[in-house]
């Protein structure tokens, strides 16, 4: 008799733009000191599912459940604005919790209302918000990903100034004049291993302010190693740092690479923030099985 393969069920959000995997673990259908490898495997574009990241819904006493978040290199990470809002609309979707919910993670509890495909996620206030950072960077590496020719590109060290906070995840945030010529990937990764942000290293958004009510935004997010279409925790920290250094107003209005808007609204007192939500949309794409050809292929 043949031996049926185990399978494991799972849907696919899109936030954003950013996508995730989302995986209902209450019953540990993946063993946690297995999650890592596991996530490496299945986010692999091309080779596999592919995804910016996975998430894991497990129980929690408190809460309707607990969620954890993986990057999709493996590594796990306490927040992420975009998957927080997929994970509630998966959550109810399956029937795990109401419309109005709380979820446990990492980063602390998060409240979520679900109204069709838009969901707002009420966040843990930011901290460590650091103002005027100056950064020397040396000139970038040529990447793969990097199509200026090497006349192009300077040879002398440039100095950035930015500003960093953390949002559940840690962000730097670059004001430019003209978001479309960011050079996104060279210098955000620089500025991500950077040595004022070791060990862990930092989000990296590059924000260009429209008016009182909207900005632009494109991130090099740390564990994809990438640009990405949107990054929610980035949508958070730029207009909570805009508010203060460019008075922009709540709500706000976040334009991110994909276009596909987030609302940022926020209760503010000098550099001080409270009631800091998150509201965008989180998109059921499709759902499936995933069979072990999906994890085990790295092994072979």
């Amino acid at each position: 008799m043949t031996k049926v393969p185990k399978k494991i069920q799972f849907m696919k959000f899109s936030g954003a733009g950013n996508d995730f995997i989302v995986v209902d673990n209450r019953k540990r259908v993946v063993d946690p000191g297995k999650m890592s490898a596991f996530v490496a495997s299945v986010c692999t574009q091309h080779l596999s599912v592919g995804a910016d990241g996975l998430i894991f819904i497990e129980k929690a006493p408190k809460a309707h459940f607990r969620w954890r978040f993986y990057n999709n290199d493996g590594g796990e990470a306490d927040f992420c604005g975009n998957g927080a809002r997929c994970v509630a609309r998966f959550a109810y979707l399956k029937g795990i919790a109401p419309k109005k919910m709380r979820f446990e993670g990492a980063a602390g509890v998060v409240e979520a209302v679900v109204d069709g495909e838009s969901v707002t996620v009420s966040v843990p206030d930011p901290t460590d918000l650091r103002l005027s950072i100056r950064l020397d960077i040396p000139p970038h590496r040529r990447r793969k990903t990097d199509l200026t020719a090497p006349s192009q590109r300077s040879s002398i060290v440039m100095t950035f100034e930015g500003h960093a906070v953390d949002t559940g995840v840690p962000h730097f945030v670059y004001f430019v004049h003209d978001i479309s010529t960011a050079e996104v990937i060279g210098i955000g990764h620089q500025i991500r291993d950077h040595e004022a942000f070791k060990p862990a290293g930092t989000n990296v958004d590059f924000v260009e302010v429209v008016d009182r009510g909207t900005i632009r935004i494109r991130t090099y997010e740390r564990g994809v190693e990438d640009e990405t279409l949107a990054c929610g925790s980035g949508a958070i920290a730029s207009a909570l740092v805009a508010a203060v250094i460019h008075k922009v107003e709540s709500p706000v209005s976040v334009v991110p690479l994909s276009r596909r808007p987030m609302t940022v609204s926020f209760r503010k007192d000098g550099n001080r923030f409270a009631d800091v939500s998150l509201t965008g949309e989180a998109r059921a794409v499709y759902e499936g099985e995933m069979y072990p050809d999906a994890w085990e292929y790295k092994l072979r």
